[in-house]
């Protein structure tokens, strides 16, 4: 008996070998080499890019010292939870119910214009906005304008409204799938009973529905925040402008390691941000595993 559990303890080790060798190549090292780099003074170019200098913890300091790191956070948890979190999950499970016991041909055609803004390549996606939003010749201002409103300037005056309904439209499609299939699992009996005994709509949502799919809608939150925290195709549409008024902390990043060529600071500023997704993540499995108790 204490044979067999041995075979089978070093079967189930040799099994996780292969997923223990991807994580180490494509995430730990990465982490350690990114942390290595934030220690020193490296630069994209000049003396510094070929002998950098060990700093310690001097870039670290600095990012929490610095305004404009403070700025890029508190815009990037604006981002998050109003284009992730009340855009995507909340859009995402209104187009679900909508479609549960619907005909498939309307879930068919409502999954797939959803879809197709998923698809699109991320710089198409950017130009259909721009073209949608613009001041003067915006699908949207025209609209507008022959309604009699005036025109707005979208990207200067509304900047994180417009990057916010940017990526609800981009990415509710994961949600609205994820909370489809998870309706799927919910016994019919339990609806039909409902509809019955006369049940509104409100209580069904409540007492039937939601408890029945709250694990899926954790592992929604879990993805489309740590997704949406790392994005960086707002770039596309506003550069961050104006007046860093869009300046998430991907954008930042970027701007520190490539426009003015601190590859170091940069790291620094990374490895605080991956800290970040790691407690949001805790937070997250903490918080699902407390409801389950």
């Amino acid at each position: 008996m204490q044979k067999k559990y041995l075979i089978g303890k070093k079967a189930v080790v040799l099994l996780l070998i292969p997923a223990l060798i991807l994580i180490s190549v494509f995430l730990i090292f990465p982490a350690i080499w990114v942390l290595k780099l934030g220690m020193t003074n490296e630069t994209l170019t000049g003396i510094k890019a070929r002998e950098p200098d060990f700093v310690g913890f001097e870039n670290f300091s600095r990012v929490f010292s610095d305004r404009f790191f403070y700025n890029a956070l508190k815009i990037s948890l604006l981002f998050v939870f109003g284009s992730a979190i009340v855009g995507q999950a909340g859009l995402g499970m209104i187009l679900a119910l909508l479609t549960y016991r619907r005909s498939r041909r309307l879930k068919t055609i409502v999954q797939s214009i959803v879809i197709l803004a998923w698809i699109i390549p991320e710089v198409v996606v950017a130009y259909l906005w721009i073209a949608f939003l613009d001041k003067d010749f915006g699908t949207l201002n025209v609209t507008l304008s022959w309604l009699g409103f005036e025109k707005i300037n979208w990207f200067y005056n509304h900047p994180i409204l417009t990057i916010v309904l940017f990526n609800t439209w981009r990415g509710t499609a994961y949600s609205m799938l994820l909370f489809s299939a998870a309706l799927e699992t919910i016994p019919p009996s339990y609806l039909e009973t409902a509809d019955i005994i006369g049940t509104t709509s409100w209580r069904k949502f409540k007492d039937i529905v939601l408890p029945n799919i709250k694990g899926y809608i954790f592992t929604d939150f879990i993805l489309i925040t740590l997704w949406t925290f790392n994005v960086f195709t707002p770039y596309l549409l506003t550069g961050g402008g104006p007046s860093f008024k869009t300046e998430l902390l991907p954008i930042y990043i970027y701007r520190n390691a490539f426009k003015y060529f601190k590859i170091g600071y940069g790291s620094a500023i990374s490895t605080i941000v991956l800290l970040i997704n790691l407690l949001l993540a805790i937070f997250y499995i903490t918080l699902s595993r407390r409801k389950k108790t």
